[in-house]
């Protein structure tokens, strides 16, 4: 090479964040003067990502809500593709966030830009068709769900299974004793992590039902304490604020500035929004309950593009209701609240759980930054070295030996 190898990225959010940084470091390592550039958040700019536009402007969820930060997000991609176009760089890579990314690759890809889908849309949850737009985008897709890459090889479309990272970073055993000592809470006191997700968006439809929930399980168990692991300022000030409406400050809240996993760990049972965080939860081997909320229109769609019963990652991976799932209307305090308190009590159901989960990491443990990185020199024409030895020795153990 003339010069060090150009790699744009985009990732949308928190989740996308921790891809892309784990994907720089293990690209560093085999390409150590890359430059890359784009938009990602603080653990990529740790990795030495130049960001053009903070990553917080892509965090909108919900389909009405998009609508409503339709014009600057369409401003953010337009600038992208004039800057990427103007001086091309050698590949692409969209992280997640497939309804801005797979648009801007589609734009890319037309004028030569390699480009690589790092997480496969939900075509196997919902809008199955979009199989077909994500083949005019992506040079290359990757795959985190052991069932997905069969969906395109049907179609030709170039893919690699490389696991889900969060399974290679993730122990397989916890201590619950070690998070508790760490978080200085007591040992035996019952212990609820609350996760309202990690965008104010979301925190605009949870907050208030989360601690109405609190309220409701320390009515039952007065030693209840609660943990709520909060992803920036913003949302922190925005959970104090509906603590404050609430009249809730008496009760035992603990706000913590990030510490998800430390408070999944700590916890008994854990109230998770829907997404990665369920995932999470699993891979911590924590019992739990999946809920959402979003705008009554962006409900009604999503009911009626959905192809899948469950929109957790665990029982979806699982094809039943290992966990469960109380959306929308569902989710009041009183339904979440019942369903917490039961499985804080059902030493039967929870161990059900656990096992199911310690399926799902040792089948979702295979070494993804790494595989990742061999994608992405394939697509870029380097030939990879071969997988290490430790990463041999995981995918052996993942497919029963």
């Amino acid at each position: 090479m003339t010069r060090p190898l150009r790699i744009a990225m985009v990732a949308g959010e928190a989740s996308g964040d921790l891809l892309g940084a784990n994907l720089i470091a293990a690209l560093k390592e085999r390409l150590p003067n890359a430059h890359f550039m784009g938009i990602g958040g603080p653990k990529m700019l740790a990795q030495g990502l130049d960001s053009w536009w903070p990553q917080e402007k892509l965090a909108v969820m919900g389909l009405v809500e998009v609508l409503k930060h339709i014009k600057e997000l369409s401003g953010i991609r337009k600038g992208l593709v004039k800057r990427l176009l103007t001086d091309p760089p050698d590949v692409f890579i969209g992280i997640d966030a497939p309804d801005f990314n797979l648009g801007l690759e589609k734009q890319l890809k037309a004028k030569g830009v390699p480009t690589v889908h790092y997480v496969s849309p939900s075509i196997w949850a919902w809008r199955p068709g979009r199989i077909k737009g994500i083949a005019k985008a992506v040079s290359h897709i990757l795959c985190l769900l052991p069932f997905e890459p069969a969906l395109y090889d049907a179609k030709g479309i170039a893919n690699t299974y490389v696991g889900h990272p969060l399974a290679d970073l993730i122990p397989l055993h916890v201590s619950q004793s070690e998070a508790r000592f760490k978080l200085d809470l007591p040992p035996n006191a019952p212990i609820f992590a609350l996760l309202p997700g990690s965008r104010t968006t979301e925190l605009n439809f949870l907050a208030d039902t989360f601690i109405a929930t609190a309220k409701l399980i320390a009515e039952k168990l007065p030693g209840a304490i609660f943990l709520v692991p909060l992803a920036t300022r913003e949302t922190r000030l925005q959970f104090e604020t509906a603590l404050y409406h609430a009249g809730a400050q008496e009760l035992a809240f603990r706000l913590l500035f990030g510490h998800a996993q430390d408070a999944m760990a700590a916890a008994d049972t854990v109230l998770v929004a829907s997404g990665t965080a369920s995932l999470e939860c699993a891979l911590m081997k924590r019992p739990m309950v999946i809920t959402y909320k979003v705008a009554r229109l962006s409900a009604f769609l999503w009911r009626r593009m959905s192809i899948s019963p469950w929109v957790g990652l665990p029982n979806i991976l699982a094809h039943r209701e290992v966990v469960p799932e109380l959306l929308q209307e569902k989710a009041t305090p009183e339904n979440l609240a019942e369903a917490l308190l039961t499985l804080q009590q059902d030493k039967d159901v929870r161990a059900a759980m656990v096992e199911e989960f310690e399926r799902q990491h040792l089948l979702l443990r295979q070494n993804a930054a790494e595989r990742a990185a061999g994608a992405v020199l394939k697509t870029l024409g380097i030939v990879p070295p071969p997988l290490a030895a430790a990463a041999l020795a995981t995918e052996s153990a993942s497919h029963g030996g």
